[in-house]
């Protein structure tokens, strides 16, 4: 769970009348993240460019791991006679 700190919290219609204001905090650092509040529940994290660059970065290496390790798992599978390749189901048709 993600906490935020107090003046990370703001309403959606103070983002709205102090826009401007926000965004500069976001691009100069001021704030890591801004929480946008409606009925004083988070429905929305405004972040930087570039954090949201290096989180995608992130994601892209996290899914990429997993994608290597799914083939590694069905080449072992392959070697241990417990999955088929689509080759040898063909030839059995």
């Amino acid at each position: 769970m993600v906490t935020y700190a107090t003046n990370e919290l703001i309403s959606s219609s103070e983002l709205a009348k102090k826009f401007g204001t926000y965004l500069m905090r976001i691009k100069n650092n001021s704030v890591e993240k801004l929480a946008i509040l409606k009925n004083n529940k988070v429905e929305a994290v405004i972040i930087s460019k570039d954090e949201y660059e290096r989180m995608k970065e992130a994601l892209k290496e996290i899914e990429a791991k997993e994608i290597l390790a799914s083939i590694q798992d069905g080449l072992n599978g392959i070697k241990e006679g417990k999955i088929h390749s689509i080759d040898t189901l063909w030839a059995k048709l």
